[in-house]
């Protein structure tokens, strides 16, 4: 029985009293797995029970989520003996609408982001490092390689977020794999797309070497620390590529929270 491929921390709720905000949230959510390629193209979704479990909702509740994503061409549902909801498509957010949510996340909120993510990544390496066997080599340093053969903004995001997932799931923690999992899709597309950050495949691939060392060769600290500074290392380029957007861009932040705070009156 393969792990699951979603977050199982969702808060249940009363099938009556779902919103479509959280209908949107477990659609997105859905999206995401696919896209950090959890799910592939063709490949069929689970069971709507137990993906309804995974989420601690009603399956009618999935089921609304489902047609949500039906509706953006992302899954598709076929009838008969093997038949159920398949993937057709991987989502992945266009250059326009991520330079839009970079322009508007302020430098403080890409603080605090850096400040989870480190310590998430940073925690999930240590306890890889601690809890992986010896006698049982990972598939790490074969996942660095391939992100280092990554080409395209999406083939590299993808790459990317698969190294960096399979530390989480060699933590062995299900907390720290689900807070991996939702970091890397906000924060990997920012990374890997084209006139934004970009950061250096050569210094991301030494970096994913360093971390696959630490972890089969056992030593927690190490692996904690190069987890920790190149996470850092990926903020500081984000935050560079903010400041370099076209001040078209730059006050889009001011607008949007100048819009948030009319709302609260």
């Amino acid at each position: 029985m393969r792990s699951p491929i979603l977050s199982s921390s969702a808060v249940a709720a009363d099938a009556d009293e779902v919103s479509g905000q959280q209908v949107g949230g477990i659609a997105e959510r859905i999206a995401s797995a696919i896209s950090l390629g959890m799910l592939a193209v063709g490949e069929r979704l689970p069971a709507e029970i137990e993906l309804a479990n995974q989420f601690g909702v009603a399956v009618a509740t999935l089921r609304k989520a489902l047609a949500s994503l039906r509706a953006q061409g992302i899954v598709e549902t076929r009838r008969g003996r093997n038949g159920g909801t398949f993937v057709v498509k991987a989502p992945f957010p266009s250059q326009h609408s991520l330079r839009q949510a970079l322009a508007t996340t302020s430098i403080v909120a890409l603080r605090d982001l850096a400040d989870e993510h480190a310590a998430i990544s940073a925690s999930a390496a240590r306890l890889a490092a601690l809890r992986s066997s010896p006698a049982r080599p990972t598939r790490l340093a074969e996942l660095a390689f391939r992100a280092r053969e990554a080409r395209g903004a999406q083939d590299l995001t993808l790459s990317d977020s698969r190294f960096h997932i399979e530390i989480a799931v060699l933590s062995q923690s299900q907390r720290l794999l689900t807070a991996e999992q939702r970091l890397q899709s906000e924060i990997t597309p920012l990374l890997w797309s084209e006139g934004l950050a970009r950061v250096s495949a050569h210094d991301a691939f030494t970096d994913h070497l360093a971390l696959v060392m630490a972890i089969e060769q056992g030593r927690a600290d190490d692996a904690w620390r190069v987890a920790e500074a190149h996470i850092m290392s990926n903020i500081r380029a984000i935050v560079a590529a903010k400041l370099a957007l076209p001040e078209s861009l730059q006050g889009i932040e001011e607008t949007g929270r100048a819009a948030n705070s009319r709302s609260k009156l």
